[in-house]
């Protein structure tokens, strides 16, 4: 019965539109989720175990098990949500009511308190008291899946920031909640005031790599690969030596991603974005990026065969781990496209030296098939991605030829067009300035002299000298 039934759970999941995996990813489940700590590993664990038919039975256990961890009792629903749709036989679908009414008690109960220790510190009007109550109670909230009341929190932060170090931690508080809101354009908003060249914050130097981590997040998040990729290729490399499985290390940011996903998401963006000089030297070439390729060894050699031209490679690669990247949280609403963007740059640049090219020289050179060629190309006419033309009684790809010499010949005879308006205009106004012929503005009598719209018939008397042309 639980086969049958997770069959239709994914068959509808697919109806839907939603990605579905049907290969095991190259990762242990084990060892990749335990890279990661906080609110992360839930949303790991729940999209896995919605997303992957194989992964589905251990990722949802690790999903209820996590949530029992802590105060969310809306991230608890939702993984035995997902588990009565997928597993409905299985022990833990079944909602644990005693340990959610406990933690309804326990979460209200520290909630009051905090509120009444904050309402204490502003009857003393001891700001250091106020700042640290308002952030005591956004971390509350932040912890319980509150996240609105947690940003109210954080804000009010601002008014009570005495120290430096007090506006980098408020910004940091407000950064986390943004990305678990999904709210990107407070990301890049919180991440450009702590690199305001107004407000040099000498804490946030040692905050650099988290911060060009957040706003490429942020800028992949939008769909601007192109930025995204330079914030992460410019990622300071210390993230690289930070200890993950220890909570203190402030160069760790596994709350949020771990250098390897620094690695993947910058590289993908670079090879969506980027032209072969500036893979070559931006990205091959770039010293502070280099340490997080050598965490991903195959986004490297990805890299380097786009760079030599080796476009079906360089493809190869990509396919084969398209599972674990479409198990990643941030990269799978836009896996699709930045596919889609890379193999058509590549197509684009395998076609250059060629006027014509058959569909099955291009799915040999791609490793595909003549249909989803014709595809592909259709797509990137239409998008303006690529200058050519389908013939598809011969199954040809045609470049669109260009006459240069018509080119060059039209473009002066333009220019000759716009030099001979240019100086018919210029000796008319000098004539009508010598014939002391004036122009009234629109609503008021004329002053001294005709108007310009006597000059017609005061020429036709004779009395203007302004040359017939």
């Amino acid at each position: 019965m639980a086969p049958a039934s997770e069959s239709a759970y994914f068959n509808k999941a697919r109806l839907a539109g939603r990605p579905v995996v049907k290969d095991l990813p190259k990762f242990d489940l084990d060892a990749y989720i335990a890279n990661y700590r906080g609110r992360t590993r839930f949303d790991r664990l729940l999209l896995i175990g919605t997303t992957s038919p194989l992964l589905a039975p251990e990722a949802l256990r690790y999903a209820v098990a996590e949530a029992k961890q802590g105060r969310d009792i809306g991230r608890y629903d939702a993984a035995t949500a997902a588990m009565r749709d997928i597993m409905p036989y299985d022990p833990h679908a079944t909602p644990d009511t005693v340990w959610k009414e406990n933690v309804n008690k326990l979460v209200k109960a520290e909630s009051d308190r905090l509120e009444t220790e904050l309402k204490g510190y502003k009857n003393n009007l001891i700001k250091e008291s106020i700042r640290m109550g308002y952030d005591d109670l956004g971390q509350h909230h932040h912890r319980t899946g509150n996240l609105i009341e947690s940003v109210k929190a954080y804000g009010r932060m601002r008014d009570c920031c005495t120290t430096p170090s007090h506006v980098v931690i408020m910004n940091l508080r407000l950064i986390s909640v943004s990305i678990d809101q999904a709210n990107w354009l407070a990301v890049q908003t919180n991440v450009q005031k702590l690199r305001s060249p107004g407000q040099q914050f000498a804490e946030a130097q040692r905050l650099t790599a988290k911060l060009s981590a957040a706003a490429g997040l942020a800028l992949l998040a939008s769909g601007n690969y192109k930025e995204a990729a330079q914030e992460f290729v410019e990622t300071d490399p210390r993230m690289v030596q930070a200890r993950l499985d220890d909570p203190a290390d402030e160069e760790a940011f596994n709350e949020v991603m771990t250098p390897n996903d620094i690695a993947v998401y910058g590289g993908l963006c670079a090879l969506a974005s980027m032209d072969r000089t500036d893979l070559q030297g931006k990205v091959l070439g770039n010293s502070r990026f280099r340490a997080y390729l050598e965490l991903e060894p195959h986004i490297r050699r990805a890299i380097t065969f786009f760079v030599s031209s080796k476009y079906s490679a360089c493809l190869s690669i990509l396919d084969s781990y398209q599972s674990d990247y479409l198990l990643d949280i941030y990269l799978q609403p836009h896996l699709g496209e930045l596919y889609f963007q890379i193999r058509s740059k590549a197509i684009q640049q395998y076609f250059i030296p060629f006027s014509c090219a058959t569909f099955a020289a291009l799915a040999t050179a791609f490793d595909s098939n003549e249909q989803t060629i014709e595809k592909e190309l259709t797509g990137m006419i239409k998008r303006g991605n690529l200058e050519a033309r389908i013939d598809l009684v011969d199954r040809v790809l045609v470049a669109k030829t260009i006459n240069a010499r018509r080119k060059v010949h039209d473009h002066a005879l333009q220019t000759a067009r716009e030099y001979e308006r240019t100086s018919h205009l210029r000796i008319l106004r000098m004539e009508m300035i010598n014939a002391g012929l004036e122009v009234a503005e629109k609503g008021k009598a004329a002053g001294i002299g005709p108007t310009f719209e006597n000059a017609g018939r005061e020429h036709r008397y004779g009395v203007s000298s302004v040359s017939n042309f």
